[in-house]
């Protein structure tokens, strides 16, 4: 099955990532970890048939990677373990704030063993500015333990064994397994979940679920760069309370049309990140999205208004 998210999505305040990973998403090789998701049909628009769901549901992944072709992970990573507890810390706050978090975390704790050893106070002070830090601490200190306890300190590259770890469950996975280790999987989070709902995609709203019937309508190869597409389009142009959807270039395609602001001009003064020419979440993002005119994110302490403002709002 794909996965569950929420990066933007959050499972509980106990997310996370892992070790020896690239810096960025890998390509999804043929095998995969990852259970193809069960037969349950997806629901289509009114009248639509199941042909013509996935035709156009594939058409809207094509549009976007022209409109994203940079789409990445928004968390800051070198390897595995730190996308892994990331990964747990982006719970319930936004890619921004974790990415502006996790730099004095790994430079006192840059490895499975160190942090299992941490004075969790000590974390705790740490991660503070990302919400939830206690239960946060337990879950990354707990990850930790049973890296260094169970998996020689190295981040496993399975489903089976990631989901065993202290706070992962499968969004967080899938995650790692997508971004660490090129395995497909889909990030069911809440800017994925919006919009698959919007797009008549599915009309299910448990992640799983979700997870199991766009599964269904796209090859495993384009799993995790479906979602990163798509979760880059809700956090930019289709937001939650006021899409922009006359800005939208997948427009034509949508069913929810005019849920949002259908004037152009109105609707531009709604975008967000780099479509609004606002720094992005990460500090250190890829050279593809520098190049396509993307503004890293300042460190903590050094958010400017535009800059702020970008992140109101946007968990993940």
């Amino acid at each position: 099955m794909p996965t569950r998210a929420a990066t933007g999505s959050a499972e509980a305040p106990t997310k996370a990532a892992g070790k020896g990973a690239s810096k960025e998403p890998a390509k999804a090789p043929a095998k995969s970890s990852a259970k193809a998701p069960a037969k349950a049909p997806a629901k289509a628009a009114r009248g639509e048939s199941r042909t013509a769901l996935v035709r156009r549901a594939r058409r809207i992944n094509r549009e976007l990677a022209e409109v994203y072709p940079y789409a990445h992970p928004e968390l800051d990573f070198e390897d595995s373990f730190q996308l892994l507890v990331a990964t747990v810390l982006s719970a319930q706050t936004t890619d921004l704030r974790v990415n502006q978090t996790t730099p004095a975390l790994f430079a006192a704790y840059p490895t499975p063993e160190d942090l299992a050893a941490a004075d969790p106070a000590r974390v705790e002070e740490l991660i503070r500015p990302t919400g939830f830090f206690r239960a946060k601490t337990r879950s990354i200190i707990g990850l930790s333990t049973a890296l260094r306890d169970d998996f020689g300190g190295e981040v496993p590259g399975e489903l089976k064994d990631l989901v065993k770890l202290p706070g992962v469950g499968r969004k967080t996975a899938f995650v790692v397994l997508g971004n660490a280790f090129g395995r497909p999987g889909i990030t069911v989070d809440t800017h994925f979940g919006r919009l698959v709902r919007r797009w008549k995609w599915t009309a299910e709203t448990d992640p799983d679920k979700v997870e199991s019937a766009v599964g269904e309508l796209f090859p495993q190869s384009d799993w995790t760069m479906l979602s990163h597409r798509v979760i880059f389009h809700g956090r930019r142009i289709c937001h939650a309370r006021k899409p922009a959807c006359g800005a939208c270039p997948i427009a034509p395609l949508c069913p929810a049309y005019g849920e949002g602001e259908t004037d152009p001009d109105k609707a531009r003064k709604l975008l967000k990140y780099e479509k609004g020419g606002y720094p992005g979440q990460r500090l250190n993002p890829p050279k593809e999205y520098l190049e396509a005119g993307g503004l890293p994110a300042p460190p903590l302490g050094a958010a400017t208004a535009s800059g702020a403002a970008t992140a109101s709002g946007t968990a993940g």
